[in-house]
């Protein structure tokens, strides 16, 4: 990633050699619900990180988004509204008005150090997929109380057990003091 913090850079960096190589739509793969853990929001940097991390589990990763996603997640999580509809606003009043639900959000690949996710809207009786960043999908799945899952490839291409030695997950410094918002 050009520009990344080091920090991110060193996380990334590993990802590399386990990229899944399968097809980043959903097909019924093995999906592991995960819960938004943290946002981290840096008032010093472009880059953002939310945590995901699995529900009864003890699996976590971070994912980068950018600031106004953070902002429009964090916003969510406060339940704080805004005169005119945001993008997030607006996605879930389409949905809602063309008689849809947002049934789950799915993490469904990992590609070139970057994330892919599907909406996956349930609308007369039948699921329809929709591509996503993970920092959209997950902004809407927190803002219309929707389940979180990442596909078990994933998880199996970013564990962090088999990370270089001496490789932190923890964030720097400079990500510990901006406002933090843990779920």
């Amino acid at each position: 990633r050009r520009g990344c913090h080091p920090w991110l850079r060193q996380h990334y960096n590993h990802l590399r050699a386990r990229e899944s190589t399968a097809p980043s739509r959903y097909n019924g793969g093995v999906a592991i619900h995960m819960e938004l853990n943290r946002i981290i929001i840096s008032e010093t940097s472009d880059e953002q990180i939310i945590v995901l991390k699995e529900v009864g589990g003890a699996r976590a990763f971070p994912i980068v988004i950018g600031i106004w996603e953070a902002f429009a997640i964090d916003r969510h999580l406060k339940e704080k509204n805004t005169p005119r509809p945001m993008t997030h606003d607006l996605i879930e009043s389409v949905i809602k008005n063309l008689d849809g639900t947002l049934d789950r959000i799915i993490v469904s690949d990992l590609k070139n150090q970057t994330f892919f996710a599907k909406l996956l809207i349930r609308r007369n009786g039948k699921t329809i997929e929709v591509d996503s960043r993970p920092s959209d999908a997950i902004a809407l799945a927190v803002k219309m109380k929707a389940p979180i899952y990442v596909e078990e490839k994933v998880l199996q291409a970013i564990r962090p057990e088999e990370a270089p030695p001496g490789t932190s997950f923890e964030p720097p410094e400079e990500f510990k003091s901006g406002p933090e918002e843990e779920t």
